[in-house]
């Protein structure tokens, strides 16, 4: 059974594992001082900034989305159950949630594609992402 329910503080440290877990299964281009800086910044800075929800399939979370303002600021699957349907259950509800934008790494073409395949299409381009890492940034629009 799946259930999408609202994360708090005390889920932080879960999430934080979820987060590395995909972002070292699907972001190559991040170095280990990357994914560690960035990392560092989760439970301090992105986390508290954003209404989050974690997918639960069996009581274990699976994925999670953070949202704010009609945007997707994060959305990650845990490596395990990529390719699973999680990424998409929580982009539909991100989306019931009136959710109409989301930044994507030009140099992640999957989530590219799962994106426009969401109906997303890129609006902008921008040549480091927002903590200027030299990192392109596209920036999507649900269509």
């Amino acid at each position: 059974m799946e259930d999408i329910v609202t994360c708090g503080s005390g889920d932080y440290g879960e999430l934080a594992g979820i987060w590395e877990r995909s972002v070292r299964a699907t972001h190559d281009f991040l170095s280990e001082a990357d994914i560690a800086s960035i990392g560092g910044l989760l439970e301090r800075d992105y986390f508290p900034n954003v209404e989050l929800y974690a997918l639960r399939r069996d009581g274990v979370c699976a994925g999670f989305v953070g949202l704010s303002a009609g945007k997707i600021e994060m959305l990650f699957v845990d490596s395990p159950c990529l390719g699973l349907g999680i990424g998409s259950a929580l982009m539909d509800f991100a989306k019931s949630r009136g959710a109409v934008l989301v930044d994507v790494n030009e140099q992640n073409p999957a989530a590219r594609r799962f994106y426009e395949k969401h109906g997303f299409r890129v609006v902008a381009r921008d040549a480091t992402d927002d903590a200027g890492r030299p990192f392109p940034i596209l920036r999507m629009a649900l269509r």
